[in-house]
């Protein structure tokens, strides 16, 4: 109901009027909330960006000790630890990709059966879950790594999705960083979930990509990308392979989309320089993240390719490889953006532009706050 006397009681005309948008006024995105559409998964978001300065009030997360054991016996993902089922690790000195001991999908599932009514519809859901630590310390992440340490993990990113992939029509390989983000672990690690279903979101992308291809000849994500290098406004970094961006649709307050400058459907078909480029961006964009607030910042991300499995088919090039970063901080290391009642029941909603912030995720630095000097005398031993 609009506010300012134009209640039930008052007069129609006035009303109206006051429901009006004013046609002198000039919109501006930093200051008048307006709605952006996601092509890639046929979405809608509304952006708020009045709203920051509105005084917070709600929950504020507790600081977190920013150093972890380097290694701890009892951590079930360090190296030589016994794991819950018995299994003791190996002594590993780079990654280490294991079975998930409490896997979400298994392979040899059984199927529920038909259904006697269409309101109660289920079907078999098979697959494979893995871990994969990133190093065998756990107080090194991704953008502390060195730059030959990133590349392998990338390697083995792309050889399990080429291995699970030959009999999965689905790999997804995500990340979830810091207990903000459900994450239980601090060891730097990530998942890789093999279904033989396409899960929702994947079936969304699919359907969009396949649709702008058909119409206008070409992947969405490669016009996309190339219209964000004309516009400049919301790239972060570019690299001689690689674009990261906040998407003119983001909804979490740093939400940036990586995506490689080729046409590349999945991550095997990556070149050993398009792997090389990509650990060295990578680096740069988490450094930025943990610069933004000088924390260990938390996310979660993960690669989307085009669907794999023998039954698959040939012809997948409406797709373009793309991977997701989605931070939930958005004011400061301790507030965070929740999605919940106008979020959970009508649509995503954001609180600052996408162009704002590109602008501040562009101007941190590319050293990480925890190797810069604190002081001259620092610097001197530096």
């Amino acid at each position: 109901m609009s506010r300012g006397g134009a209640g039930p009681g008052a007069d129609p005309e006035r009303r109206q009027r006051a429901s009006e948008p004013d046609a002198t006024a000039t919109f501006r995105a930093s200051e008048h909330q307006h709605i952006r559409y996601n092509p890639l998964q046929d979405e809608w978001v509304l952006v708020s960006a009045h709203r920051m300065k509105r005084p917070w009030q709600g929950q504020v997360e507790p600081s977190l000790p920013e150093r972890v054991p380097r290694h701890d016996p009892r951590n079930p993902l360090c190296p030589g630890a016994t794991r819950a089922n018995g299994e003791v690790n190996p002594q590993y000195e780079g990654t280490f990709l294991f079975d998930n001991d409490f896997p979400a999908l298994q392979p040899d599932a059984p199927d529920p059966g038909p259904s006697d009514h269409p309101l109660f519809l289920a079907q078999a859901a098979r697959g494979v879950c893995k871990v994969l630590c990133f190093h065998p310390w756990s107080d090194v992440t991704l953008p502390l790594m060195s730059i030959p340490e990133i590349r392998t993990v990338i390697d083995v990113w792309a050889s399990v999705t080429e291995d699970l992939g030959a009999r999965y029509p689905w790999v997804q390989i995500f990340e979830n960083k810091g207990a903000m983000m459900g994450c239980s672990n601090p060891h730097p690690h990530c998942q890789v979930w093999a279904s033989s279903f396409l899960p929702d979101i994947a079936q969304r992308e699919e359907k969009s990509q396949q649709a702008y291809r058909s119409q206008h000849g070409e992947p969405l994500l490669m016009e996309y990308g190339r219209q964000e290098l004309l516009r400049k406004e919301r790239l972060v970094l570019t690299s001689e392979h690689w674009l990261v961006l906040v998407p003119f649709w983001a909804v979490w307050p740093f939400q940036t989309l990586l995506l490689p400058r080729r046409h590349v459907r999945r991550l095997p078909e990556l070149t050993p320089a398009e792997r090389d480029d990509l650990a060295c961006i990578m680096k740069k964009l988490l450094t930025k993240y943990d610069n933004l607030f000088e924390t260990s910042f938390p996310y979660s991300m993960g690669w989307h390719g085009a669907p794999t499995g023998p039954e698959a088919g040939a012809n997948w090039d409406h797709w373009q490889l793309h991977a997701h970063y989605y931070p939930p901080l958005l004011r400061s290391a301790t507030v965070r953006k929740f999605m919940v009642g106008y979020e959970m029941l009508a649509q995503a909603q954001r609180d600052l532009t996408p162009e704002q912030a590109a602008e501040r995720l562009r101007a941190l630095p590319e050293v990480h706050y925890r190797l810069r000097p604190k002081d001259k005398e620092t610097a001197a031993i530096a």
